[in-house]
């Protein structure tokens, strides 16, 4: 079985925890790093004990005959032109959420891909914790039933502590709590209740001196395409540790983040635990990159999808759009329909 060849581009705080999930293992190698700072791409190679290239353009990377996969940790304002270009060299892709950054981009990433023959995965790391994975598998084995209310909340303090916060914050790149964050908790509701068909959302500042260009909270209702209704917020700026709290009631049963009571059951009285990984750090280095690599390259070996492809992710960006119109514009606003995009 031959290695993998991966190039991240990025050195930041996510691109590190990919590239530690890459040189672990024994089917693939880091064999580059895409920095226009080739010194500090250097030291960050060196503190994570590995060795491999530095390239000073991306274009070179994508270029490489050697070159199999495209990790893109960079600014969501690049992810447009390097999608596209890594997808007709034919280079598998990691994306980093974002996926983009507005519609016209999302749309022409999508066409590019199609058009080839690349595995993607985006970064949407929940959907590989633990807890997430015992929920999905509840919800499979139908002890919850149709689920006609889910409401999940992203609150994460993201401030100058982090390095990323000097772009984050922007509108240009940060673009919207639920663009810059909250898309987590929308595409959680996606994975356990399935698509979402209509948004009503509002947004507010935290402190009238706050450094961020965009209303940094906002909460969102949705209709589901089962029926149902959801609800999801998001707060960057807030006096509280990280919480990324689950609440699913269905007809059978419902979950509270990693406590379930299901029909399954029939002699439970209340709330039975599930001692699990939960959610429950904002640190990238408690996040599941691993598993979600190795779903990656399972996905390139075997000629299948990933858990959360490009084109599944695709639709929880449209969701997190659709809010920021409805915040816009003051009205509901309708998720275009899978497959019209």
């Amino acid at each position: 079985m031959s290695i993998l060849r991966f190039v991240v581009a990025g050195t930041g705080w996510v691109a590190g925890e990919y590239l530690k999930a890459i040189d672990q293992r024994q089917d693939a190698e880091v064999y580059g790093i895409v920095s226009a700072n080739k010194e500090r791409a250097g030291a960050r190679l060196a503190e994570l004990g590995i060795d491999a290239r530095v390239f000073e353009r991306y274009e070179d990377a994508v270029q490489d005959a050697n070159v199999d996969v495209i990790v893109l940790c960079s600014t969501p304002g690049q992810r447009r032109e390097q999608t596209i270009l890594a997808a007709q060299h034919d280079k598998h892709l990691v994306l980093e959420k974002p996926l983009a950054m507005n519609r016209d981009d999302l749309r022409a990433m999508g066409d590019a891909i199609e058009s080839s023959s690349v595995k993607t995965v985006a970064g949407f790391v929940l959907r590989w914790n633990p807890s997430f994975a015992n929920t999905k598998a509840l919800i499979d084995d139908d002890a919850l039933g149709r689920i006609f209310m889910a409401q999940i909340d992203y609150w994460h303090f993201v401030g100058p502590q982090y390095r990323q916060y000097v772009w984050s914050k922007t509108k240009a790149l940060g673009g919207s709590s639920m663009l810059s964050a909250g898309c987590h908790a929308v595409d959680a509701v996606r994975y356990f209740a399935g698509e979402i068909t209509e948004v009503t959302a509002y947004s507010c500042r935290t402190w009238a001196d706050s450094d961020y260009e965009f209303d940094p909270n906002a909460i969102a209702i949705f209709k589901l395409s089962n029926g149902g209704i959801g609800k999801v917020s998001s707060s960057l700026e807030c006096k509280t540790p990280y919480k990324f709290n689950v609440h699913l009631l269905g007809e059978k049963g419902a979950i509270m983040n990693n406590q379930f009571f299901s029909h399954k059951l029939p002699g439970q009285t209340e709330y039975a635990t599930i001692p699990t990984i939960l959610p429950d750090s904002g640190d990238v280095s408690h996040h599941p990159f691993a598993e979600e690599i190795a779903d990656f390259i399972q996905a390139i070996r075997n000629d299948v999808k990933t858990r959360c492809d490009f084109s599944d992710a695709l639709r929880s960006m449209e969701v997190a759009f659709a809010i920021d119109e409805s915040i816009a514009s003051g009205k509901s606003v309708q998720v275009p329909a899978a497959g019209s995009q």
